[in-house]
């Protein structure tokens, strides 16, 4: 395995500074007597930083898209037998739509909070990928495929647990630790599992990177809903040179309808409507009978998917050529992740975190959709649930995907001090009155 030489994220003047502040009892307020120091926090964090880097070019070398069942495999063993060396207790569950195992591992504490830590470890990338471009380091990024979509985020789980274990910190009541295989599909075999386990916690913490737009650290409190919109046309075959009168051209008629369509997006409300895959017709010299088109649907107001439907239910009804068949439909896909309290006052407790590093962390929404929406439950205060504890990267699903080194030691201080933050029973994700 290669060793990556990486500096310290901290510059030892902060660290040194850091030190003397939690000496003199800073920051005192957000952790309990018995936790560890902020300063053996780090310290320990720091220590994870190279076998973090030999963990993620282990992961990134073996091929795991979803639905390719041998590199899902390989790298399931992979978690399963880290997970037991931490002292979890593991299990898995098929994901039968595409392929693989969603793998559970669980870990009994001392304390009674429940909380959970979830990423995925399925790419969007082809078989061979790993081999054709494999882990390497340049310039103070980690580059290969899924490096920071998500297999820094497996590797930041990893090692936040690594990290208390090395602290010998179990306050918690049950950490509860989800890898599942089909994310970049829409978690369609595992969402089930994901919605009953995050039903039992107090929080959920997610592990998707931080991508937000100007490459700042950043945790992600709104995310948009998916949904998969398709529209199908049936017309009538004919000969294209001797009898096209006799034809009803469904791919014209298709044209027609997409470009009636064109306006289901609402700004005000940022929904996007984009249509994405057309196919029709059979042979050049044959009038088309069937042509379909699919797009994709983004959206924060739950409203959107009664307003969508009903808008291109009517907008259909003109049609260009006579005696053709229209059908729109929707599928639903990942629901959105709305702004609320829980989320928010989990967001204000990880920016407190940072701060103990003198670091500055945004609180972004993002057009994508994640898993935490199925963790999410719009109808209960529990669990709350924060995204994008992963690595600071950019570029997804590209050749150019890559992780930042630099925020690897940060970012296994943030979360290794979120579980230790939300263990303390004392302490609630509630958001506190603003009243003075």
């Amino acid at each position: 395995m290669i060793k990556h030489r990486v500096m310290s994220s901290l510059p030892r003047p902060l660290v040194a500074a850091f030190g003397l502040a939690c000496a003199a009892g800073l920051s005192a307020s957000t952790v309990s007597a018995a936790s560890p120091t902020q300063q053996e926090v780090l310290e320990a964090v720091s220590k994870q930083e190279q076998p973090f880097l030999d963990t993620l070019e282990t992961l990134v070398n073996i091929d795991s898209g979803t639905g390719d069942t041998q590199g899902l495999r390989a790298v399931e063993e992979l978690l399963k037998e880290r997970l037991r060396e931490l002292g979890a207790e593991v299990e898995t569950r098929p994901a039968p739509k595409f392929g693989g195992n969603t793998v559970v591992g669980t870990l009994e504490g001392s304390g009674d909070r429940a909380i959970m830590l979830m990423i995925h470890y399925d790419t969007v990338f082809e078989e061979g990928e790993a081999e054709k471009r494999g882990f390497r380091t340049e310039d103070g990024r980690a580059y290969g495929p899924g490096v920071a979509d998500a297999k820094g985020g497996v590797a930041m789980i990893l090692y936040t647990l690594e990290a208390l274990k090395a602290l010998d910190f179990d306050d918690y009541g049950k950490l509860t630790v989800v890898f599942n295989p089909d994310e970049e599909k829409g978690s369609l075999g595992s969402r089930d599992v994901i919605g009953e386990l995050a039903a039992d916690q107090d929080a959920v913490l997610v592990y998707e990177p931080s991508f937000s737009p100007d490459g700042a650290d950043a945790v992600t409190v709104v995310t948009k809903g998916i949904n998969y919109v398709f529209l199908d046309v049936t017309g009538r075959s004919s000969h294209a040179g001797s009898a096209p009168e006799k034809g009803r051209n469904a791919v014209m008629e298709l044209s027609h309808q997409l470009l009636q369509l064109d306006e289901l997006g609402d700004a005000d409300k940022k929904t996007t409507l984009n249509w994405t895959i057309v196919e029709g017709g059979s042979k050049r010299n044959v009038i088309p009978e069937n042509a379909r088109a699919e797009g994709d649907m983004r959206y924060f107001a739950p409203g959107e998917y009664e307003r969508v439907m009903n808008e291109a239910q009517e907008i259909t009804k003109n049609k260009l050529i006579d005696d053709t068949q229209v059908e729109f439909r929707i599928e639903k896909g990942r629901p959105p992740m709305p702004d609320n309290p829980q989320t928010q006052a989990l967001a204000e407790q990880a920016k407190q975190i940072y701060q103990e590093l003198d670091r500055d962390l945004k609180a972004v929404e993002i057009g994508g959709g994640t898993d935490a929406a199925y963790a999410y439950n719009p109808d209960a205060a529990k669990p709350a649930v924060l995204e994008s504890l992963g690595v600071v990267g950019g570029n997804a699903h590209s050749p150019d995907e890559y992780a930042e080194l630099e925020s690897i030691v940060p970012r296994l201080y943030l979360s290794t001090r979120m579980v230790m933050a939300l263990s303390d029973s004392s302490k609630s994700s509630e958001p506190e009155s603003t009243d003075r």
